[in-house]
């Protein structure tokens, strides 16, 4: 509509304009989000199908007593109160948490000293990355026989080498004791999974700005000073994050077990999850073996929120 005042022009918006801006906004907007709603339904899907389904089952067959062959019979909470008194089962955590405590600080501390080691930019600093991270593209089960073999008596190469120099007899058995088959799982898993550890640690330490440690080392602060006050703090995210890494996994261990120890000697190496295993597929208490597992998944949601913890903590430190 268009009105001439003092010889000029203006032109006044006719009020079917103005309600069809608005309308036009609101399709353009409901286009969008229906668009991003189906680039996200592929992932939506996925999480469903192999997450969200499979805990609710999970769940479901816990309050059962499933047999492998056979009807179901639902027992309410009857396996979770067999859960709490099963001495084997605790057992099984009590070897599991022992593994995650020794294992954890070895592959953290190795894993920062080789990140420190290869953090120059030069060309053997990234040789030697190469070099410690190759085993990580191995697999744990191929990882897991090549120890195994490393360790036989009489015939691993590892044995011949302990047994020179006096730490087993030549008619001994590494894998004879809980310790010594311990230890040789925890060597295989720290030649495995330390050069990842490492590539992580390494990302962490990059992100720092070298001029803010070099103003430290202006000021007279020490190594370690600079290494106690900057560089750790400003690593705190990397750290939580492989630390909850490393946590979950251990927790989680089954193959190198599985394929190293059969879960001996005298079942003195059966982690929660071989445990899980055997009362599942072996046993075929299906019943029973899903409450153990939402038992296990209890502990590491408790360790995801320590995880969601610390970032937070250093979000708004």
């Amino acid at each position: 509509m268009t009105s001439i005042a003092n010889g000029l022009t203006v032109t006044e918006p006719t009020p079917g304009a103005s309600r069809a801006a608005p309308r036009r906004g609101m399709r353009a907007s409901r286009r969008r989000a229906l668009i991003g709603l189906a680039m996200a339904a592929p992932a939506i899907i996925l999480i469903l199908a192999f997450f969200l389904v499979p805990v609710v089952m999970t769940f479901w067959i816990s309050l059962h007593n499933w047999p492998l062959l056979g009807h179901p019979r639902f027992i309410g909470l009857d396996n979770y109160q067999r859960a709490l008194k099963d001495p084997g089962f605790r057992t099984a955590l009590k070897f599991t948490v022992l593994y995650t405590l020794v294992i954890t600080p070895i592959l953290f501390l190795l894993g920062l000293g080789m990140a420190f080691l290869v953090k120059r930019r030069t060309r053997s600093a990234r040789a030697f990355q190469s070099i410690y991270f190759m085993p990580v593209c191995i697999g744990l089960a191929s990882g897991s026989f090549l120890w195994l073999y490393l360790g036989q008596a009489q015939i691993g190469p590892l044995f011949d080498l302990l047994r020179r120099v006096g730490i087993v007899r030549a008619d001994g058995n590494i894998f004879a004791g809980m310790w010594g088959a311990l230890l040789m799982v925890i060597g295989m898993v720290t030649w495995k999974v330390v050069g990842l550890q490492m590539l992580l640690l390494l990302s962490g330490l990059q992100s720092i700005p070298d001029e803010v440690v070099e103003a430290a080392r202006i000021d007279g602060a020490s190594r370690w000073k600079s290494f106690q006050h900057i560089t750790l703090p400003l690593l705190r995210p990397t750290l939580a994050l492989v630390l909850v890494f490393s946590v979950a996994g251990s927790l989680l261990a089954f193959d190198q077990f599985y394929i190293m120890t059969n879960g001996g000697p005298s079942n003195s190496t059966i982690t929660a999850v071989y445990a899980i295993y055997r009362q599942s597929f072996i046993s075929f208490k299906l019943g029973y073996g899903a409450a153990l597992s939402v038992f296990l998944m209890v502990i590491l949601a408790a360790v995801s929120a320590v995880q969601m913890l610390l970032l937070r903590n250093t979000d708004h430190g």
